[in-house]
């Protein structure tokens, strides 16, 4: 396999995101689903949903459990909130996927599983999911683990997942120690991605971003800060949108997490080394992505 390629602002220049006109509208820029936490995790769905509107993504779109659509409805004006089944816990339960697939029929992308708490009703609604009619898909935490016992489901979508695993989430996927991910992690990435044909981003210090066929970019940050609560969920957002943009799924990976990783940094920067919110990460990626596209076409 080749060595893993830097993500630098040089990369990112030389492969450039699909032009925005001036005379575009949200149409052009597409719609993006996010199916995310639920009664003990709600702000998830807000932050993934407005990173996804940050790159750029011309409309959104939640599944919600019934029982929050009121309160996401308002939390989240920019968005339409569609009610979905939900489990006796307050999440999404599978049978969601049927409810919601002619709106994922109609989405360029879709995100699923940050905030969600519980694994296996949580996987297969993302496999549901991916199964119906669709774009390519983000899978995130809980969502993401649930894959593990169903493989050949998952490999079945041919490349539309991109799946974005912390440490302790690749060695869940793996069925091995953490600590065995952490001798190899970039081993850990491009097996999980060639058994699950996906796009993997794997999260750490050194982010390893592998597609199915063994291509590995890494990004190595230089925000400590990021490692906080709810710093995934956006990130998660921020590939969706770029997914919904017509972005294809490794480089949405490889653009959201040098995104991502740039918007922590400023945030270090500005507020302090550590302390800087999930939240905060938002105002800082129109910045950021703005800066890169004028970079690239300079």
């Amino acid at each position: 396999m080749s060595r893993p390629i830097a993500v630098t602002p040089e990369l990112l220049a030389g492969w450039r995101l699909p032009h925005v006109g001036d005379d575009s509208d949200k149409e052009a820029r597409g719609r993006v689903l996010v199916l995310a936490g639920g009664v003990q995790v709600l702000g998830a769905t807000l932050l993934t949903g407005l990173a996804a509107l940050r790159v750029g993504a011309g409309k959104l779109q939640i599944g919600a459990p019934r029982s929050l659509v009121p309160a996401l409805a308002l939390a989240m004006p920019e968005a339409r909130v569609i009610p979905a089944a939900e489990t006796t816990t307050g999440e999404l339960a599978p049978q969601a996927a049927h409810e919601l697939a002619e709106v994922l029929a109609r989405c360029a992308a879709a995100v699923i599983g940050p905030g969600m708490l519980e694994e296996s009703l949580a996987g297969e609604l993302a496999l549901r999911m991916a199964e119906a009619e669709g774009p390519a898909m983000v899978v995130d935490a809980a969502a993401m683990v649930g894959l593990a016992g169903e493989p050949r489901r998952a490999h079945a979508q041919g490349g539309r997942l991109v799946l974005t695993p912390h440490l302790g989430e690749m060695a869940a996927l793996c069925g091995c120690e953490k600590a065995e991910v952490e001798a190899d992690p970039m081993a850990a990435a491009r097996a999980t991605a060639k058994r699950l044909w996906a796009v993997v981003a794997l999260k750490g210090p050194e982010t390893l971003i592998v597609t199915p066929d063994g291509d590995a970019w890494r990004y190595r940050g230089r925000a400590v800060g990021l490692a906080t609560s709810g710093s995934g969920d956006v990130l998660a957002g921020v590939i969706a949108g770029l997914l919904a943009r017509g972005v294809p799924p490794a480089q949405a990976a490889v653009w959201g997490v040098y995104v991502h990783g740039a918007a922590g940094v400023r945030l270090s920067r500005r507020i302090g080394r550590l302390g800087f919110l999930a939240r905060e990460l938002l105002d800082e990626i129109a910045p950021v992505l703005n800066a890169l596209e004028a970079k690239g076409r300079a």
